[in-house]
């Protein structure tokens, strides 16, 4: 007989998945991601069988959990579920599956609501990060409904802020892990930053394209997706993150000059196809490397002096708006904080059925096997 755990599903930014108490789940990491993959249909090219889209987009699971951590509410593990393999990738964050994580928390209980606002100080387990997301509570209670537009969402929600506090240098330990500013690849100038998420930037016309083009036209390119990904591998190996061929980051990123001082273009990839609009921590890294000097898309900026720019990242669906937050280092400005706003949207809240198979009478959620 099937067994059941509680499952919340929710939209949060440009992404979807189900979200889970980590005491809902297996605490032995095996059989957790077991639970997930068949929570979300995998390994299926349609994720038939699960709560999956068949996107990595719609592929993605968030695990929240009271925080152990004494300046923060909750601890949030993100996971990024494999549509095609049996694999479940934990070294990333996702930013958009973050934008449900302070009203999720909220609903359950691990944070008392305010009246009006609630701020929920989140410890991103994945990246080993802080972000404060202020969550819309009038009366006490989470508001999903509002007039708040993100690019690549129907309609409109209730403002979330999240702002991103200490998201340099956590994956590798700096911000630039190979030590350079620019790198070169395949005979191609890079810059490796790790910046909210690890990243491999590229210029878009430096790989033939002009920048503006459709996912589906760069998806379709298969000798340009495979000079990618093999780029990627080698970003991976020079950053310190070893082999990468079964881990999602480095995300790779085409950028191209944009239509005014303060937008760049950017198309990011997931890392095996081209995002629909854009990561949120993607964002908050393109904005960061847009205004260093020396990297790859400084040369598309101009110099910024210290305090607080907005910077606009145009993307397929639209455009993402990052406030940087820009002190005086020892040689140039570096980036002290970052905000953005998303909204999300609780979808459903019941009961998922898992095959006894994976999920054994012997193995409890919130049990060790």
């Amino acid at each position: 007989m099937q067994k059941t755990i509680p499952c919340v599903f929710m939209r949060g930014g440009t992404s979807r998945g189900p979200y889970f108490l980590k005491d809902w789940l297996p605490q032995d990491i095996e059989t957790r991601d077991k639970v997930l993959l068949s929570a979300m249909g995998s390994p299926h090219e349609l994720q038939l069988d699960g709560l999956g889209g068949a996107n990595s987009l719609t592929s993605k699971v968030a695990i929240v959990s009271k925080s152990a951590h004494p300046d923060c509410d909750v601890d949030y593990l993100f996971a990024q579920v494999s549509i095609d393999r049996a694999l479940v990738d934990t070294r990333p964050n996702c930013g958009n599956m973050l934008s449900g994580v302070g009203p999720f928390a909220i609903e359950q209980g691990l944070v008392p609501a305010q009246n009006g606002e609630t701020l929920v100080r989140i410890y991103n387990v994945n990246t080993k990060s802080t972000i404060n997301a202020v969550v819309q509570t009038p009366g006490g209670k989470v508001e999903y409904e509002g007039d708040a537009k993100i690019d690549g969402v129907n309609g409109t929600g209730a403002p979330i802020r999240l702002n991103f506090l200490d998201a340099w240098g956590t994956v590798t330990g700096k911000v630039f892990p190979t030590g350079n500013l620019i790198d070169e690849i395949d005979g191609v100038q890079v810059t490796c930053i790790d910046a909210a998420m690890p990243m491999m930037i590229v210029r878009a016309t430096d790989m033939g394209w002009k920048g503006d083009e459709k996912p589906v036209d760069l998806d379709a390119n298969l000798e340009f997706m495979a000079r990618l990904e093999k780029m990627r591998r080698e970003a991976g190996l020079k950053m310190g993150l070893g082999d990468v061929s079964d881990s999602v980051i480095p995300k790779p990123v085409l950028v191209s000059k944009g239509a005014h001082d303060g937008q760049l273009v950017s198309r990011y990839f997931t890392p095996l196809k081209c995002h629909r609009s854009h990561a949120v921590t993607g964002a908050i890294g393109v904005a960061t490397a847009y205004v260093t000097p020396g990297t790859v898309p400084y040369g598309l900026s101009v110099e910024r002096q210290p305090g607080i720019h907005r910077i606009e990242i145009a993307h397929p669906s639209g455009r993402i708006e990052v406030d940087v937050e820009l002190a005086q280092g020892e040689t140039s400005v570096e980036v002290t904080g970052a905000g953005l706003i998303r909204t999300a949207r609780k979808i459903m809240e019941g009961q998922l059925y898992i095959p006894s198979h994976i999920l054994p009478e012997t193995i409890l959620p919130g049990t060790t096997s």
